[in-house]
């Protein structure tokens, strides 16, 4: 009997255990990351899909404590083995679909998500990453790792690279994209197929927040949740570490 919360996509289809929503849910993303008539623009997730190397998870409610638990374990099972398994690894969480919300109503979601599992998170925020999402080097943590989230809708039209048939977060590593930056060849490379992809896959133009981790002039939480056009923007990150409320919290005292 499989104890694991995490699955490949064979476990997927043979699985009992996973729910007949996360199956259509499931068919929905292979279907949008396979299509050749309009190929998708996250090159490295495709590369990650086609070597079974992407990973997958269910989760109810987002809002359900039992159910963001298993989340968590999920998660932390992933990140147990995600080096074991290829360069080019995601996790990708799946939540019940529900009635479709508006785009603010997805944005809080997501970062309540975020909140939620930071709360569940075992570990301590590592050292070598700042804790104010303002600083360039800023990325979220889970199990002392830092790792670039994405978050994809039902309640993405125009942007269609993030659309998806329910609320998905995908988990990627900060790991996969060591050597690949903007100085470096393979870089580059993928920056140039991505944006081109974009270009052809959305209806609005690649969004001006994305950028190179790093970069002095870069953001990752704002690449995080993009909105359906390029004139929406979240000026704040909702986001506050444990470690960061606690120091700030030090601060006032003094």
């Amino acid at each position: 009997m499989k104890t694991s919360f995490i699955y490949s996509e064979q476990e997927i289809i043979e699985a009992t255990t996973v729910p007949n929503w996360g199956k259509v849910a499931f068919e929905s993303f292979k279907s949008d990351l396979l299509s050749e008539s309009a190929p998708f623009p996250c090159v490295l997730g495709v590369e990650g899909f086609k070597h079974n190397l992407l990973r997958f998870g269910f989760c109810a409610s987002p809002y359900d404590e039992s159910d963001m638990k298993q989340c968590a374990l999920a998660l932390r099972q992933y990140l147990r083995e995600f080096r074991s398994l290829g360069r080019y690894t995601s996790f990708v969480m799946f939540f019940k679909p529900e009635k479709t919300k508006t785009m603010q109503q997805y944005e809080k979601m997501f970062w309540d998500t975020l909140e939620t599992l930071h709360s569940l998170d075992e570990e301590l925020w590592p050292d070598d990453i700042p804790l104010h999402p303002n600083d360039p080097l800023w990325e979220f943590c889970f199990g002392g790792e830092p790792i670039f989230v994405v978050c994809n809708t039902p309640a993405h039209q125009s942007r269609k690279s993030r659309r998806s048939h329910t609320f998905m977060i995908t988990f990627q590593p900060r790991w996969v994209f060591e050597g690949i930056s903007e100085d470096t060849k393979i870089g580059n490379s993928v920056k140039r197929i991505v944006r081109n992809r974009l270009k052809m896959y959305d209806e609005v133009h690649p969004h001006p927040e994305l950028g190179w981790y790093g970069n002095a002039q870069n953001r990752e939480w704002k690449q995080y949740f993009l909105h359906d056009t390029n004139d929406e923007v979240t000026t704040k990150c909702p986001f506050l570490s444990k470690e960061r409320n606690s120091y700030e919290n030090k601060k006032s005292l003094y």
